[in-house]
This record gives C-alpha cells, sequence and structure tokens, in this order.
C-alpha cells in the first residue's frame, strides 16, 4: 500500500493493517521527512488517545493529515505507533 499526497508517496508498506477502512502503516514505513507533529489530539473510545502528523510536501501543508496512537488501550495494540491518513491522503496499492 502506498500513501500518496500532492504527487508524492509519503508512506509505504506490503504490511498494513485494517482497521475501520483505514490501513495503518507501520511507523517505519513513512517517510519522515514529510511528517512534523502537531499539537492536536482525540479520543477514541476503544483505541485511546490520537497524536497528529503534519504532512508537508513541495511547499504545502496538509495540517493534521496523519494520526496514530502512542499508547492505545488494550483492544488496540497491534496498531501502537502505526499512522493512518485522511485530508485528502489517497491509499492506492
Amino acid at each position: 500500500m502506498k500513501a500518496i499526497w500532492n504527487g508524492e508517496i509519503i508512506a509505504e508498506s506490503d504490511e498494513t493493517i485494517e482497521v475501520e477502512k483505514n490501513h495503518y502503516f507501520p511507523p517505519d514505513s513513512i517517510y519522515k521527512s514529510y511528517f512534523t507533529e502537531s499539537d492536536t489530539t482525540s479520543n477514541c473510545p476503544w483505541k485511546g488517545e490520537a497524536h497528529y502528523y503534519n504532512v508537508q510536501v513541495n511547499g504545502e501543508v496538509n495540517e493534521d493529515a496523519a494520526w496514530y496512537y502512542p499508547f492505545p488501550k488494550k483492544a488496540a495494540e497491534e496498531i501502537k505507533s502505526y499512522v493512518a491518513f485522511w485530508h485528502g491522503v489517497k491509499i492506492e496499492k
């Protein structure tokens, strides 16, 4: 699977985990140069507190376009630190 935004591949892995129709990419599969930490957090009742990344490609910033669970609840342990995307990031095979 590939995560693509603004014409660039920002993550790539054959070992994503699909949860609630979102592909979660292993932490070592994201191209870190495109990611900066965001101060945004949100809460999922069964996964826990999500943290976000801003994605910057070719001078454009997509705020909070990626999220991950650094300390997930027990039910979501398999996606600990895995990264998922939204806000126009395309996921392709």
